[in-house]
C-alpha cells in the first residue's frame, strides 16, 4: 500500500475507533489496540518498522512525552488534599502495595529478573481517566465510589508515570555501568538533570504565561514546542531523563501560582487524543505473536493475581478506618483497568532496554498489552452486574445538569435540592457561580462538554439537562453534547429570545437539539425580568381537595415548571407534551411573591 495513503488511513482509523468508543461507551484503547493488531500482525498491511524506519523510536518517545506532560498538568496538590483519605492512600501507599505484589508475581510466575519484574510492577499501578470514565458511565455506581475511582485515575496517572520512570532509569543505569558506585552516581545525575530541567522549564514557561509575555494565540503552540524541546534537551544531556523532565515540568506548571493553564490543558487533551489514537495503532501493529505464545498461561495467572490479590489488598489497606461498607470497598476493588500510560511507557522502555541488551525486555510489551486488554474486557463486561449484585449501582437517576449560573437557575436548583434531587450548575464564568456556591449548591466551573469535564465531572447521578443560560445557541450546543448521555427525551432548553423573524427558525432548529421548556413565548429574558420583579420558584403538594385545577385557579399568573410524582419521577413542563398531575404529586412553579 502507498505509504502516504497508509499514514492517512491510520489517522482515520484512529478517529473511527474513538467514535465507536463514544457510541458504545467502552474505553477507546480497546478498539485502538484491536485495530492495530488487525492491520499489523494479522493482515500484514502495516509494518511500523518499515514505514517509520529510524524515526519510529523518536516518534514514540515524543508521543509518550506529550501524554505524560498532559497527565502531569492535572496533578494539583490542592486537589490531592481534598480527595479524602482513602483516595490519598490509594495513590501513595497503595501504589507501593500494588507494585510489590505484581513484582513478586511476575518474577515467580514468568521468571523475569527482579529488576524487570519491578519495572512491570511499577508500570501496572496506573489506571488512568481514559479507561475509568467510560466504565463509570456504564456502571453508574454510588457517588462516593465513583469519586474515589475517578480521583484515583486522575492523580495516579502522573504519580505512577513518575514512579515507573524512576524504576526504569535505575535499571537502565545498572545495565550501562559496571560498579555499584558508578550506578548510584549515574542514576543520581539522571534524576537531578530530569528534575532540574523540568523545574526550570516549568518555571520559565510559567513566567511567560503569568506575565503575558507571549501572544495568547501562541500559548498552546508554545507549550507543545517547549515539551518537545525539553524532552530532547534533557535526554541529550543525560540518557533516559527526558520523560522525567516533561513529567516534572507539567507538575510544576499545574501548581505554580498565578498561572492559568486551562486553555493549554484543553489543547493538550485534544492533542493527546490524536497522539494516543495514532500511537496505539502503531504500537499494536508492532506486536509479535511469538511473544504472546512465549508468555503462555503465566500471563493469565498474573492477570488473576492483579484482579484478585493486588487490587483488593491495596483497597483493604487504603480504606482502613473509612466509612465505606464492605460492598462499596469490594466494588472499588473490582474496578482497576490498565490503560494508555501503561501501554505507551512499556513500549518505550522495552525498546530502550532491548538496545541495552536486557534479557526478557521484549516480553514487557506483549505482557502489558495482554493485561490491558484483559482488565478492560473483563471489567467492562462484569462491572455493572457486580455493582447490582453488591447493591451499589444507582437506580434510574433523576439528577439534573443545569447549564448557566443565574438567579433563576439557582432557584430551580434549590427547588430540586428541597425534594432530594441532585443537580449541578455549570458555567464558565467564576463570578456567575458565586451565588450558587453561596447557596451551598453543587457547581462545575468550566465548559461541561469539554474533555476536562469528561474526566472530572461525574455524570452518574444525573439523567437530564436543562439549558437555562442566557444564550440559546449555547444551550443547544450543550444539548447536542449531552444527548449521547441522557437521550433526546432528557434534554431541555429555554426558548430563544423572540425576534419575530428569527424565532420560528430557531424553534424548528431547537427541536433537533432540545425540548423547549415551559413555553415558546418564555425566554431567558422573560424569566430574568420576572426575577427582578420579585418572582420566586415555589413548591406545593397536590391533594384530593387541592388538585392541579384548584392550584391553577389560585395561581393564574404562575409558570408551571416540573412535577415529582409519588414514585419520585421528575417530569419537566415542555412544549411537546402535556403533563398530568395527581393527588400526592409535588409541583414546582414560578410566581410572584
Amino acid at each position: 500500500m502507498n505509504t502516504l495513503l497508509l499514514l492517512g488511513s491510520i489517522g482515520f482509523l484512529g478517529f473511527l475507533c474513538q467514535w465507536l468508543s463514544a457510541t458504545v461507551k467502552l474505553p477507546a484503547i480497546l478498539f485502538l489496540l484491536l485495530s492495530g493488531i488487525l492491520i499489523g500482525p494479522v493482515l500484514g498491511i502495516f509494518d511500523p518498522n518499515a514505514v517509520f524506519g529510524d524515526l519510529l523510536f523518536p516518534f514514540i518517545s515524543l508521543s509518550v512525552a506529550v501524554i505524560l506532560f498532559e497527565g502531569a498538568l492535572t496533578l494539583d496538590r490542592r486537589e490531592l488534599k481534598e480527595i479524602g483519605s482513602p483516595a490519598q492512600r490509594m495513590v501513595t501507599i497503595g501504589v507501593l502495595i500494588n507494585s510489590g505484589v505484581i513484582t513478586v508475581a511476575t518474577h515467580y510466575l514468568l521468571g523475569l529478573s527482579w529488576s524487570l519484574s519491578a519495572l512491570f510492577g511499577a508500570l501496572m499501578v496506573v489506571t488512568g481517566p481514559t479507561v475509568i470514565m467510560p466504565m463509570l458511565k456504564t456502571v453508574r455506581p454510588k457517588s462516593k465510589i465513583g469519586d474515589v475511582l475517578r480521583w484515583e485515575g486522575i492523580v495516579i496517572d502522573p504519580i505512577g508515570a513518575l514512579f515507573a520512570v524512576l524504576v526504569f532509569e535505575w535499571i537502565a543505569v545498572q545495565n550501562s555501568s559496571a560498579e555499584l558506585t558508578e550506578v548510584f552516581l549515574v542514576f543520581s545525575g539522571t534524576v537531578f538533570i530530569g528534575f532540574f530541567i523540568g523545574i526550570t522549564a516549568g518555571y520559565l514557561f510559567g513566567l511567560l504565561l503569568r506575565h503575558h509575555w507571549m501572544p495568547e494565540k501562541l500559548n498552546n503552540f508554545g507549550a507543545l514546542a517547549s515539551v518537545c524541546f525539553v524532552f530532547a534537551l534533557s535526554d541529550g544531556l543525560m540518557h533516559e531523563s527526558g520523560l522525567l523532565a516533561v513529567t516534572v515540568m507539567g507538575m510544576w506548571l499545574a501548581n505554580m501560582k498565578g498561572v492559568h493553564i486551562d486553555p493549554i490543558l484543553e489543547f493538550k487533551e485534544d492533542l493527546t487524543v490524536v497522539f494516543v489514537s495514532i500511537l496505539f495503532i502503531v504500537l499494536a501493529a508492532r506486536l509479535d505473536f511469538n511473544g504472546f505464545s512465549e508468555l503462555g498461561w503465566s500471563a493469565l495467572l498474573i492477570l488473576l493475581v492483579m484482579q484478585f490479590v493486588a487490587r483488593p489488598l491495596k483497597v483493604v489497606v487504603s480504606f482502613l478506618g473509612s466509612d465505606f461498607t464492605w460492598q462499596e470497598r469490594a466494588m472499588v476493588s473490582w474496578i482497576g483497568p490498565r490503560g494508555i500510560v501503561a501501554a505507551a511507557i512499556s513500549s518505550v522502555f522495552a525498546l530502550r532496554l532491548s538496545e541495552l541488551g536486557v534479557q526478557g525486555a521484549e516480553l514487557l510489551v506483549p505482557l502489558a498489552f495482554l493485561i490491558i486488554i484483559g482488565t478492560v474486557v473483563i471489567q467492562s463486561l462484569t462491572a455493572r452486574p457486580v455493582a447490582k449484585l453488591l447493591k451499589v449501582a444507582l437506580p434510574s437517576t433523576q439528577g439534573v445538569v443545569i447549564i448557566g449560573a443565574n438567579p433563576f437557575s439557582v432557584q430551580v436548583a434549590n427547588a430540586l435540592s428541597a425534594i432530594k434531587v441532585d443537580s449541578v450548575i455549570c458555567d464558565s464564568d467564576w463570578e456567575k457561580l458565586r451565588l450558587a456556591r453561596s447557596e451551598g449548591l453543587r457547581t462545575y466551573y468550566g465548559n461541561p462538554s469539554s474533555e476536562h469535564a469528561h474526566i472530572h465531572m461525574d455524570l452518574a447521578p444525573y439523567g437530564k439537562m436543562l439549558g437555562l443560560s442566557s444564550h440559546f445557541e449555547y444551550n443547544i450546543a450543550q444539548a447536542n453534547s449531552f444527548r449521547e448521555d441522557f437521550g433526546a427525551r432528557g434534554i431541555f432548553s429555554l426558548a430563544p429570545n423572540q425576534d419575530t423573524k428569527r424565532f420560528h427558525k430557531h424553534v424548528v432548529a431547537s427541536h433537533k437539539g432540545a425540548r423547549i421548556l415551559f413555553s415558546e413565548a418564555l425566554s431567558y429574558k422573560n424569566f430574568n425580568n420576572r426575577i427582578s420583579e420579585g418572582w420566586r420558584v415555589k413548591t406545593t403538594e397536590l391533594t384530593d381537595e387541592f388538585n392541579f385545577e384548584r392550584w391553577r385557579e389560585s395561581n393564574p399568573d404562575a409558570i408551571f415548571l416540573f412535577v415529582r410524582n409519588k414514585d419520585g419521577q421528575i417530569t419537566f413542563n415542555s412544549t411537546d407534551m402535556v403533563v398530568f398531575c395527581e393527588s400526592g404529586d409535588l409541583i414546582a412553579y414560578f410566581s410572584p411573591v
